[in-house]
């Protein structure tokens, strides 16, 4: 191995999980973070802002390690988690904005430049989602798909069995379309209650059924921004749109606010 190979090798990169606010030298223990070999650390930023940071392999985070990685369904789920815990562990104690999985630069002077010139964007942020969580809420109404009609003997068609066909199609076509309005109503109707409680909201595309004969639709598929004093009162509103709706209403978090730190 050549002394630029052993170099290259054993060159260290700045790996940073998060930015978040503090007057004091934050507490990081808990997650140990993408890698065992190097201790979490804190990063000042200047007044009241601190990265928490760990020093890493860079060769473990090329293009062509991270393509592997991508094909490693494990792999990436290891590293994807490894990062949630030490965001989630740094939430849970301070206003934190995370940042996306394998933000890196090449050493500590590099990221504390770069990480200080976004100070006004992460006070906007940790302004807009200090002491708030993200909750998911998806909403699906009933409707069972069209089941293919057993196959029958062949025979001769009735009088009037081609017009009783089309009266049919055309029945199941109208009843979808009213279904469809109504489910879309009622996205409305939860969205807006939900809203109202909340102190911001992001629309998702709805998932299409995952199962082919699974008898629900979803309509909605959203996630809130809600002051974590609410919380309660959250999950009271989403009992009651169950039982005024007919729809069920799923419900999930707290999270930390992923969805709403770039709104800034």
């Amino acid at each position: 191995m050549t002394e630029d190979t052993r170099s290259s090798a054993d060159a260290r990169a700045v790996y940073v999980y998060a930015v978040c606010r503090t007057q004091e030298q934050p507490v990081l223990g808990g997650p140990t973070g993408v890698t065992s070999a190097s201790p979490l650390r804190a990063l000042a930023l200047g007044p009241a802002l601190t990265a928490v940071v760990q020093t890493v392999r860079a060769a473990d985070f090329t293009d062509d390690a991270w393509q592997a990685r991508l094909a490693d369904e494990p792999e990436l789920e290891r590293y994807a988690r490894a990062h949630h815990e030490v965001v989630c562990a740094t939430a849970a104690r301070y206003p934190t904005v995370p940042l996306p999985l394998a933000t890196l630069y090449h050493d500590e002077q590099r990221a504390r430049a770069a990480l200080t010139k976004e100070a006004r964007r992460f006070h906007a942020a940790l302004d807009r989602t200090a002491h708030h969580s993200e909750w998911g809420v998806k909403v699906y109404v009933a409707g069972a798909p069209a089941r293919k009609p057993p196959e029958a003997a062949p025979q001769r068609p009735a009088p009037g069995a081609g017009r009783a066909y089309l009266d049919r199609k055309r029945s199941l076509r109208d009843r979808r379309e009213r279904d469809r309005t109504d489910g879309l109503r009622i996205a409305e109707v939860i969205d807006a209650d939900v809203s109202g409680l909340a102190a911001a909201s992001r629309r998702l595309p709805p998932h299409g059924s995952r199962v082919p004969d699974e008898r629900r639709t979803q309509v909605l598929n959203a996630t809130y921004l809600v002051a974590e004093d609410r919380a309660a009162e959250l999950a009271r509103l989403a009992e009651s749109l169950r039982e005024r709706t007919g729809a069920q209403v799923e419900l999930s978090g707290p999270w930390v606010p992923y969805s709403f730190v770039g709104e800034v």
